[in-house]
Order: structure tokens, then sequence, then C-alpha cells
């Protein structure tokens, strides 16, 4: 009996131990070692692929003074950066809008969001690097669980600027996660409206299908590990880190956008998020044929008159 005592309770340490190890290994895998996210020409590039011109765009707005850069003191004391613009026409602008990019990206790859808000739609835009992206400072990333205080801090940096009674908040793929984890929060009036477009509805979730897809692996015991170093090291769960829980408490109005061909983030996740949203007006459309963050680029004109519509809407009904 003892014997076997013993090679229970070493079984156990020798378990534990591996799984220290391997939780680790994968809070860094996903929280640290960010593919190009601070590879400023990889995303030039990008820009350009998703909407052609993009670069040239930007380029010529920034020369002339018209697009400027902006730093402030972020969430635990990161330098973050941020682009902002105005208006085509700023003399009739429509409003506000913050545009948020997705794991790995940086301002410059949602280039496309930002020329339909201001070029299309008549809109000022400010457009952040979150945290451990494009020129903003930062050791890891968290998802959006964090992020979600600097776009609202954003969003005051933005009503400073323009003064703005009408903004929305317009996150793609981990900047949806981060627009719809912000919603839950208590946010100035003026911000009016969200827009999210194929975000997760929990990191644990998003990395629970990314575990299996990648190293066909169950989440315990690796995910929960990586869960717990997280939460040790940064302060956060990736189950507490949950975009449904934050949309139950959201009573603004929000888009929904998702690609039902996307296999990153499941399609499954919209109606999840959809329905965690209780409160306030709500509206969901689906990308036909579309693929992880491309619903833009399969329907551009869908795309567009989906988004106006909506926001003129809101505005219109005061909703």
């Amino acid at each position: 009996m003892k014997t076997l005592l013993k090679i229970f309770t070493l079984a156990i340490a020798v378990f534990s131990l591996n799984s220290c190890f391997v939780g680790k290994f994968m809070c860094n895998y996903v929280l640290v070692d960010m593919p190009d996210g601070q590879n400023i020409e990889r995303t030039r590039y990008k820009a350009d692929s998703l909407l052609a011109g993009s670069t040239a765009w930007y380029d010529a707005l920034h020369e002339k003074g018209t697009l400027k850069d902006t730093f402030i003191v972020g969430y635990g004391g990161a330098k973050i950066h941020a682009c902002y613009v105005p208006a085509a026409n700023p003399g009739k602008a429509n409003g506000t809008a913050i545009v948020v990019h997705g794991f790995g990206d940086n301002h410059f790859v949602f280039l496309y969001l930002v020329r339909m808000y201001r070029d299309d739609f008549n809109y000022n835009v400010l457009f952040p690097d979150l945290q451990y992206h494009g020129y903003s400072e930062g050791d890891h990333t968290t998802m959006g669980w964090y992020d979600r205080f600097d776009v609202a801090q954003w969003v005051k940096v933005a009503h400073g600027i323009w003064g703005d009674d009408f903004m929305v908040v317009h996150g793609v793929s981990m900047g949806a996660a981060t627009t719809m984890m912000m919603s839950g929060d208590e946010q100035p009036e003026y911000l009016r409206a969200y827009v999210e477009d194929c975000g997760y509805s929990s990191i644990w979730n998003q990395l629970k299908f990314n575990l299996k897809q990648s190293f066909h692996l169950p989440p315990f015991p690796v995910l929960t590990s990586a869960s717990i170093v997280c939460k040790n090291r940064y302060g956060f769960s990736f189950k507490e880190a949950s975009s449904m829980d934050q949309l139950a408490k959201c009573d603004r109005p929000m888009l929904f956008i998702h690609g039902d061909a996307d296999d990153f983030v499941e399609f499954s996740h919209l109606q999840q998020v959809y329905d965690a949203k209780v409160n306030g007006y709500k509206e969901k459309w689906v990308a036909e044929g579309a693929v992880h963050a491309n619903s833009f680029q399969s329907h551009p004109q869908e795309y567009k008159q989906h988004v106006k519509a909506f926001l003129d809407k809101v505005k219109k009904e005061n909703l």
C-alpha cells in the first residue's frame, strides 16, 4: 500500500510539473509569441491586399498633415499609439468611428474600414494600435480583455478632438472581441453604437477550438494550466475574459457580422454572442461564403450598406 501511495504521489507530482511547463508554454505561445504584430512593413502590404491603394492613401494624408499620430498612457502604464483623421468633409461630419484591429495586426491592416468611414460615410476616424502591436508598447497581448480599457480611453480622446455626440466602435476579430468586452462597461453617452465583425465569444472558447484545430488536444490539462498561468502572471483567466458576459450588460445598439465560411473563429460564435446581448437594439448580418475577417472583401458593397443602414437607423430613431 505504501509503495502504491508513493507511486501515485510521484505520478501526481510529475503530472503537475508537466502541466505547469505546458501551461507556461501555451500561455507564452498565445499571448507573447505573437506573429508579426509589430511588423509594420508586413502589414502595410496586407493593407493593400485587402483594399488596393490603401497605403498610398494613408501616406498622402500623412504627408499633408491631415492624418496624424498621437500617444497616450494606456492600461498598466504602456505608451500606446493611434492615428486619427478628420472626415472627408469636416464641416459636415456625420460622427466619429474608432476602428479596432485584430490579433497580430496593427492600425495599418484595417485601412479599408478607415477609408469606408472617412470617405464613404464622412466620419472622423481614430484607429489605434492595441498594446504589443504596431507602435504601441507592451510585452504581451490580452486578446481584448484589458485592451477594452485602452479603447475606452481612445473614445474620450476622439471626443476631445472632434466633440461628436455620435460615436461608434467597430472592431474585427480580436478587435471585435475588444468591442464586445468594452460594451459591458460604463461608457459615455456619446458612444452610441458598436459593430463587431467575427469576434469570439470568450478567450477560453476560442483557444479551446484553436488547441483542437492545431494540436488535436483537449482543453485539459493544457488550456486549464495556461489559464492558471495567465491569471497568476497577468491577472485574468481565459474564462473570465468573456465577450458573452460583457454583452449581457450591454444596452446600446450593436451590429453583429460573421462570415459563414469562417474556420478560425467558428461561425457558431455569432449566435452565441448575438444571444448573449439581451438588452437594447441589435442586428446581425451573415456574409455568405466569407472566411475569417474577410466579410468586407467578399461583399464590399453589402458590407457598407449594412453598416451605414445600421448607423443611420440608430441615429435617426435615437435607439
